[in-house]
């Protein structure tokens, strides 16, 4: 009768031990990736890939997996995503759908965020369409990348931060 009564309390305090180790055993590799994307956006060397659009008209739109990206290096910036919304002006080049442009004038401005992470604020000169990306990243690589257009509706676009990769060619 003894027996049958420390048997809950023994398996409560291994449920409580097995709960406290692996809490322990998580936190390092959450600190690896920060500490990762800290070096990648320090060293502005970079991409921000899309999952998911956010048009100002229309319907939200799941595109992860279809390469769409932006790739910033110290003297590059290089969008290739789609666009949904209305436009004001058509394109001169109407095969170039899309916010696609590789920029290499540009101000670059990084400030700490409110809960960690960075707000990254980049504005190319040598495009006419795009006026400003705002991009704001956590500290676990997530990201919200804002798209402010001269003759379009304003674009925002969900995804991570991860280190740059050669795009598929289609």
């Amino acid at each position: 009768m003894k027996y049958i009564k420390t048997i809950p309390v023994l398996l409560l305090l291994l449920v409580l031990g097995v709960g406290s180790f692996a809490q322990t055993s998580v936190k390092p590799k959450e600190s690896e990736k920060a500490k990762k994307i800290k070096e990648l956006i320090s060293n502005r060397n970079y991409q921000f890939q899309a999952q998911t659009v956010f048009p100002m008209s229309g319907r939200t739109r799941q595109i992860a997996g279809e390469g769409y990206d932006v790739t910033v290096s110290r003297d590059t910036v290089n969008s290739y995503l789609p666009y949904f919304g209305r436009a004001y002006a058509a394109p001169i080049d109407p095969s170039k759908g899309g916010i696609q442009f590789i920029s290499k004038d540009f101000e670059y401005t990084e400030s700490p965020g409110k809960k960690g992470g960075w707000d990254i604020t980049i504005k190319p000169k040598d495009v006419r369409d795009v006026q400003q990306f705002f991009l704001s990243v956590s500290e676990d690589g997530y990201a919200s990348l804002q798209v402010t257009s001269t003759n379009r509706q304003a674009i925002s676009f969900n995804g991570i931060i991860a280190e740059k990769r050669s795009r598929k060619k289609k």
